[in-house]
C-alpha cells in the first residue's frame, strides 16, 4: 500500500493528482464554514431582532475564529507527527502523539472556557460602543459558544487522528453529521422554540459534539493502527514541542484572520452608519470564507504534493507542482469570483428576510460588498498558493509574512481611508482587493526568490538545496 502512494505521488499527471487530493480538502475545509453562514441566515431572519442578531454574530465571530485556528494549528502539528512517527515505525511515539494531542485539546477547552466567563462581555461591549442590545445578545451567544466549545477544538484533534492513518473518509462524514445538525437545529431552535440567537449558539455547539463523537467513534472502533492508553495522556514537553514547532505557523496564519476581523470590525465602528457596515461585513466575511477555504484546500494539497517530490530530489516533477498548484488555484478562485459576480443578489438574498430599513438596507450593501470585494479572489489565491509553495519548501517566515500583510498591515489603512469617504457603505469594500493585490506583488517576489535560491542547489542535496532549506528554514525569509 505504501507503494501505491509512493507511486502516485511521483509518477503520473502531477495536475490530476492535485486534483483529486484538492477536491476532498476543498470540500472538507468549506464545510467548516457552513456552521457560521447557518447561523447567520437564520438569525437574521429572526424579524425584529435580526439586524441587532447578526451584529452580535458579527462581534462574535473573531473569537470563534480563533478556536478554529488553535484547533487547526494545534491539528496540523499532530497529523504531521503523527505520519512521520507511524512512517519510520515508532509506534510508541505515534501512541504518545494521540495522548498528548488529546491533552493539548482539553488545555485549549479550558482557555476558551475561562474567556467564555469571564472576558464575553467586555468583548463583546468594546465592538458594541454602547449598544446595550447588541451587547447583550452577543454576549450570551459566545458565552456558549466558547464555554461549550470542546466539541469545535476535540473534532480537530480526532479527525487529524483519522487523516493521519488515511481514513479521510470517516473524518468527512463526522464533519458532515455535524453540519447538518446545525442547520436542522438552528431552524428548530430559533424559530418553533423561540430561543433566538441563544438558539442559533445552541445548535452549533450540539454539532460540533456530534460532530467530535462521530469522530471519536471511528477513531475508538476503526483506527486499528494507532493504540490509546490513558497513560499516554500525560503531557510530555518533547512531543507537545514537536506538535507545535510544526502546528505553530498554521495556527498563527489561521489566527490573523481573527485579527482582522476584529481590527476591521473596530475601524468600520467609526464609520458614519456604523452599524449598517459592520452588519453587512459579518454576512460578507463569512459567504467569503468559501473562496477562502477553498484556496487553503489547495494550498495544503500543494505542501503535501510538493514536499514529497521536493524532498526525494525531483526537481522537474517539483517545478510542476508549483506551476500547476498555482494555476489550479487561480482556476478555483476565478470559478469562485464568476459566481460570486454573477449570484451577488441571491447570495446576499439568503439574509434578505430581515424586517425594517436597516435589515433591507443591509442586505443592499451586503451585494455591493460581493461585487467589489470578489474582484480580488484571484490576487487571495495567488498569495494562499505561494504560501503553500513556501512552507513546502522548507520556508516558515515568509507565509507569515504574506499572511501579515494581507491580514493587516495593507487592508488596515485601507478600510480606515474608505471609512473616511462619505459614501463609505459604497466603497469601503474596494479595500480589500486593493489589499489582495498589493499581497499578491509581494508574494510572487518571495516566490521568483525561493525557486532562484532553490535552483541553485549543489550536487548531493535534494531538490535545488532541499537540505540546507529544511536546516535553516526558520531563519529564511
Amino acid at each position: 500500500m505504501e507503494e501505491n502512494k509512493t507511486n502516485k505521488m511521483s509518477a503520473g499527471s502531477v495536475c490530476g493528482l492535485i486534483w483529486k487530493m484538492g477536491l476532498p480538502m476543498i470540500v472538507s475545509m468549506i464545510l467548516q464554514a457552513i456552521y457560521n453562514i447557518v447561523d447567520t441566515a437564520f438569525v437574521i431572519n429572526m424579524g425584529e431582532e435580526g439586524v441587532a442578531g447578526n451584529l452580535a454574530l458579527t462581534f462574535a465571530f473573531p473569537i470563534q475564529l480563533l478556536i478554529i485556528a488553535i484547533g487547526v494549528g494545534t491539528g496540523v502539528g499532530i497529523n504531521a507527527l503523527l505520519s512521520k512517527s507511524l512512517g519510520e515505525g515508532n509506534r510508541e511515539k505515534a501512541d504518545r502523539t494521540v495522548g498528548n494531542g488529546i491533552f493539548l485539546g482539553l488545555v485549549i477547552y479550558a482557555v476558551f472556557l475561562l474567556f467564555g466567563l469571564f472576558l464575553a462581555r467586555p468583548f463583546i461591549a468594546m465592538q458594541a460602543q454602547g449598544d446595550e442590545r447588541v451587547t447583550e445578545i452577543g454576549t450570551q451567544y459566545l458565552t456558549i459558544c466558547t464555554t461549550c466549545s470542546l466539541g469545535a477544538i476535540g473534532f480537530t484533534i480526532y479527525e487529524r487522528f483519522l487523516q493521519s492513518t488515511g481514513k479521510t473518509l470517516f473524518s468527512t462524514i463526522a464533519q458532515v453529521s455535524g453540519a447538518a445538525a446545525n442547520i436542522i437545529l438552528d431552524y428548530i431552535f430559533i424559530y418553533p422554540l423561540g430561543w433566538g440567537v441563544a438558539g442559533a449558539a445552541w445548535a452549533t455547539v450540539i454539532g460540533q459534539v456530534l460532530s467530535m463523537l462521530v469522530a471519536m467513534f471511528f477513531h475508538y472502533f476503526f483506527n486499528r493502527e494507532l493504540h490509546n492508553a490513558w497513560k499516554n495522556i500525560l503531557p510530555s514537553g518533547k512531543i507537545i514541542g514537536e506538535i507545535y514547532h510544526i502546528g505553530f505557523s498554521a495556527a498563527l496564519m489561521q489566527g490573523l484572520l481573527s485579527v482582522m476581523m476584529l481590527g476591521v470590525n473596530l475601524i468600520l465602528g467609526t464609520a458614519e452608519h456604523a452599524d449598517v457596515i459592520q452588519g453587512s461585513f459579518g454576512i460578507y466575511y463569512k459567504i467569503m470564507q468559501f473562496a477562502l477555504f477553498a484556496c487553503f484546500g489547495l494550498s495544503n494539497t500543494i505542501i503535501s504534493v510538493l514536499s514529497y517530490n521536493y524532498g526525494r530530489g525531483d526537481r522537474e516533477r517539483s517545478r510542476a507542482c508549483i506551476k500547476w498548484g498555482i494555476v489550479n488555484t487561480l482556476i478555483v478562485a476565478a470559478l469562485i469570483m464568476a459566481l460570486f459576480e454573477g449570484l451577488a443578489s441571491p447570495l446576499a438574498g439568503i439574509f434578505g428576510m430581515a424586517s425594517g430599513t436597516d435589515g433591507q438596507e443591509i442586505i443592499a450593501v451586503v451585494v455591493a460588498a460581493i461585487r467589489i470585494a470578489s474582484v480580488g479572489y484571484l490576487f487571495m489565491g495567488l498569495s494562499i498558493a505561494v504560501q503553500g509553495v513556501l512552507q513546502a519548501l522548507g520556508y516558515a517566515l515568509a507565509p507569515l509574512v504574506i499572511s501579515l500583510l494581507r491580514l493587516a498591515v495593507f487592508v488596515f489603512p485601507a478600510v480606515w481611508l474608505f471609512t473616511l469617504s462619505a459614501r463609505a457603505a459604497e466603497v469601503v469594500w474596494w479595500a480589500f482587493p486593493i489589499a489582495e493585490a498589493l499581497t499578491a506583488a509581494v508574494a510572487l517576489l518571495f516566490l521568483f526568490s525561493a525557486m532562484r535560491k532553490r535552483s541553485l542547489g549543489k550536487q548531493g542535496e535534494t531538490a535545488f538545496g532541499a537540505k540546507k532549506a529544511m536546516r535553516v528554514g526558520n531563519s529564511e525569509i
